[in-house]
């Protein structure tokens, strides 16, 4: 049953799109499942036990602090992502991090090794491995972009975007988000204070393009969010 249940985890999962069902066993039987509650920290293992997960469920933040002891969050894992030691290099930097933003996180866990051997033994698995690495860089430089062309308030608004696209659903004429980040997550991710974005997000709220609470997100005008 275990094994059934892995099998269904990476069928349908990006990375495993097309691959046998023989060449999927076999990373059935190099990976292991893990779960995590909001909070919790997922390590990236050390030396030749340096992790790479596969997101089945939940969100994740990956974070790192900087010299100031400030952190700052580097990305925002939602679905069916990939993260670790993406580098597949044997020592993953001991400052980069993941923490569960929810409480129903599951993921499946290689150790580097294997994902290596998974990655040279199926062509299409490292493709798709690619084509993962080069979305990320490209958010990356559009995130460099943001912050070298881009005002506080037009980060805010390119961000909460990003967060409609990847993670909002449609409701009537409004696109909902369930908040999952502090208004501190938002503003380690668009590299401003807490208190700005506190002010901007009531801003947008009076301007009728949102409303919050703890719990949610409604973005009106979906089309301008989209």
């Amino acid at each position: 049953m275990a094994t059934e249940i892995s099998y269904a985890y990476l069928q349908n999962h990006p990375l495993f799109t097309g691959l046998p069902k023989k060449q999927i066993l076999e990373a059935v039987s190099l990976m292991k499942i893990r779960s995590a509650r909001r909070g919790d920290t997922i390590s990236f293992g050390d030396g030749s036990f340096s992790k790479i997960y596969l997101l089945i469920n939940g969100k994740i933040k990956i974070a790192a602090f900087g010299e100031d002891g400030n952190e700052m969050v580097k990305d925002i894992i939602i679905g069916q992502g990939v993260f670790g030691n993406l580098g597949l290099e044997s020592n993953p930097s001991k400052d980069v991090y993941a923490e569960a933003l929810t409480s129903n996180v599951l993921t499946c866990a290689f150790n580097v090794a294997a994902f290596k051997y998974l990655l040279e033994t199926n062509s299409m698995m490292a493709m798709a491995f690619t084509n993962i690495i080069v979305g990320k860089l490209s958010r990356l430089e559009n995130r460099h972009s943001d912050l070298v062309f881009c005002n506080t308030k037009s980060r805010l608004i390119h961000f909460i975007k990003n967060w409609a696209q990847t993670d909002g659903n449609k409701v009537g004429d409004k696109i909902v988000l369930s908040n999952n980040l502090t208004h501190t997550d938002i503003a380690n991710a668009i590299s401003t204070s807490r208190q700005s974005v506190n002010l901007l997000l009531n801003e947008l709220r009076e301007a009728g393009m949102l409303w919050y609470d703890r719990k949610q997100i409604e973005l009106s005008h979906s089309q301008y969010w989209n």
